[in-house]
């Protein structure tokens, strides 16, 4: 039995199709809201954590009616074409409304974009989970860890699709002085990137007879199923395990209302405290995304040998750090230097010590019980941190100062290694991994 790589990679291509619009979304509607709109940074930042909201309710509802659905095309695929189909459609009203308030405001207009945006938010609700469901349907058991490290391959390079196209596009010395700056290319880009990707998938995977042949499979290996694990989802965890999960998840909150924090308001923080434009801000995070990606073999390994709790603490140390320099490197100079570069690939460094050991924690200390919840929780406890953030990060930076960003994430971010210091449980020590299966851990 052998894992089809190719397989793999096309049915990643509905998670590079998420991760595109996600980093551009976080990227530039801020710009959108607060340059054209005028919107404060509360409100702003009310606006930009409305999709985490959202995703609380859009993403267990349609994962639940992904799985009751049955048809020609597949359980999952319906979701996943019509889903992206309609989020490139509205993603593309956006800036024709953006550029029109641009040339003649109107509150018409502004109330259009807001019911636009939301509309696209629920568009993109309905079929991230139906997408992440659909390896598992077409993939063995016991090969599901390297088709998720593929899987998020795939995101990553989505991610760094877009921040490349936005650094080519958008860099400083053409949006410098502009009044207003028109978005309607980088959006269609990243629409067509979205569609792409979802029509390749659409005609090369044949969810179907994939999904029965998988099953029929399973069906001849009983053994793949744990024994242990009633599946009832009721098993009651001993109370210092309880404990140990309690202050992880605090931990995973603590550290994503940090790092969140920075990756929603870096493009409008650069933009108000240094002058600098998009294509600064992406390239930027642009190297910390690629930063991230160099970094998960040497962490696989590292944490191999020393452990998931040790991985992880030192990379919230590294990561504070990173936060505190990017301040006195944004508030000490107008430009972007080579320095602040080498810091934001410290930042994707320790990020990924942090955000490929967490979920693993976090499934070692449920055996026996309901892995699904506990990786619900894990996702509820990320998510709600995304909710909050924008809008007390962005009412901080509106009513002391914007320079209040890298010191409010580096304080989060350090937080969380209090807590953990109160995590005994979930840092079983991996077996040393090596190529694709460092990846495996990596959370989607």
């Amino acid at each position: 039995m052998k894992l089809s790589n190719k397989r793999t990679v096309i049915v990643g291509l509905a998670f590079l199709s998420i991760c595109a619009f996600w980093q551009m979304y976080d990227n530039v509607i801020p710009l959108i809201l607060t340059n054209t709109f005028h919107l404060n940074e509360t409100f702003s930042g009310a606006i930009m954590a409305a999709d985490n909201v959202l995703a609380l309710f859009l993403l267990p509802y349609f994962g639940n009616l992904s799985d009751r659905t049955n048809t020609k095309l597949g359980k999952r695929m319906p979701f996943i074409v019509m889903g992206t189909m309609t989020a490139a459609l509205f993603l593309n009203i956006l800036p024709l409304l953006d550029n029109s308030y641009a040339a003649e405001p109107k509150t018409v207009t502004m109330v259009m974009f807001v019911i636009c945006l939301g509309l696209l938010l629920v568009a993109m609700g309905t079929y991230r989970s139906p997408a992440v469901a659909l390896m598992p349907d077409v993939t063995p058991k016991p090969l599901r860890s390297r088709a998720n490290a593929i899987i998020n391959l795939m995101g990553a390079v989505g991610g760094i699709l877009y921040l490349g196209v936005a650094a080519v596009m958008y860099p400083n010395s053409k949006v410098l002085g502009l009044a207003h700056v028109n978005y309607q290319p980088l959006f269609l880009v990243v629409g067509g990137i979205m569609i792409a990707a979802v029509v390749i998938l659409r005609f090369a995977v044949n969810e179907p007879k994939l999904a029965a042949e998988n099953k029929a499979l399973e069906a001849k290996h009983p053994e793949w199923n744990l024994a242990e694990d009633d599946g009832s989802g009721n098993e009651v965890l001993p109370a210092p395990v309880k404990k140990s999960l309690g202050f992880l998840l605090a931990s995973i909150a603590l550290w994503f209302i940090g790092y969140n924090a920075v990756t929603t308001w870096f493009t409008t923080y650069v933009a108000q405290v240094m002058g600098q434009g998009l294509g600064g801000a992406s390239t930027c995070l642009l190297i910390a995304t690629g930063g991230a990606i160099v970094s998960y073999i040497p962490i696989g390994e590292l944490a191999s040998r020393i452990g998931r709790k040790k991985t992880i603490m030192g990379g919230i140390v590294l990561l504070a750090a990173c936060f505190m320099l990017g301040y006195f490197l944004t508030t000490t100079s107008s430009t972007i230097t080579p320095v602040m570069f080498a810091a934001f690939a410290l930042v994707g460094f320790a990020w990924a010590a942090i955000n490929v050991n967490s979920l693993p924690m976090v499934v070692e200390m449920c055996k026996g019980s309901d892995i699904g919840k506990f990786t619900g929780l894990y996702y509820s406890a990320s998510m709600a941190a995304q909710v909050v953030t924008p809008i007390l990060a962005g009412t901080l930076m509106r009513t002391i100062s914007y320079k209040t960003l890298f010191p409010y994430a580096a304080f989060f971010v350090a937080m969380s290694f209090v807590t953990m210091l109160f995590v005994k449980h979930g840092d079983q020590k991996p077996e040393a991994k090596k190529g694709i299966k460092a990846f495996e851990d990596m959370d989607e």
